[in-house]
């Protein structure tokens, strides 16, 4: 195994839903690594690449991950119901329960990476792993296929454009 960490290119906040869409590239990078952590861990143990990958999954969700869940919530979501479109209402209350099955997930998740990164333990419970990834795949698979493109038709640049500055401001970048 070569390396447990991906690696995904960078987009702007000028397009913040391609901004959103590459986060899910990378969302899904992590959920690669995470796999490849387990399968990694049964072989070879917690080596310092088993280490490595730990801390960067970690990395990710506790900030990046956080701040994709913010963006969304409230950003996007509250422009988007803003149009009183109902079954985007629905898609969005949907939405937001899976994001609190994924914080749930993440809950059960997070303290076996800790385990893994601090080098205390040599094994993953892959049925709290694999429930983790398959929460984000069915939610991302969701979010792009439906209500990302709805967002492009329903929202105009100059909700685009806040949208943007909110997401880099959360980020502390400046544009």
């Amino acid at each position: 195994m070569n390396s447990l960490l991906g690696n995904t290119a960078a987009h702007t906040f000028d397009d913040p839903l391609e901004m959103l869409r590459a986060c899910h590239g990378r969302i899904e990078a992590q959920c690669v690594t995470l796999t490849r952590l387990g399968e990694h861990l049964s072989k070879q143990g917690c080596d310092e690449q088993a280490v490595q990958a730990a801390r960067a999954i970690l990395r990710y969700f506790d900030t990046a991950g956080q701040h994709h869940h913010q963006d969304e919530e409230l950003d996007l979501f509250p422009r988007l119901l803003a149009t009183h479109d109902q079954t985007v209402t629905s898609l969005i209350t949907s939405l937001l329960q899976e994001h609190q099955q994924m914080e749930a997930a993440w809950n059960n998740l997070r303290p076996l990476l800790l385990a893994i990164a601090e080098n205390h333990k040599a094994s993953l419970d892959m049925h709290i792993a694999q429930h983790f990834v398959d929460v984000y795949a069915t939610h991302i698979e969701t979010e792009n296929g439906t209500l990302l493109p709805w967002a492009q038709t329903l929202l105009n640049a100059e909700q685009l454009q806040a949208i943007g500055l909110n997401m880099a401001a959360r980020r502390r970048v400046v544009i």
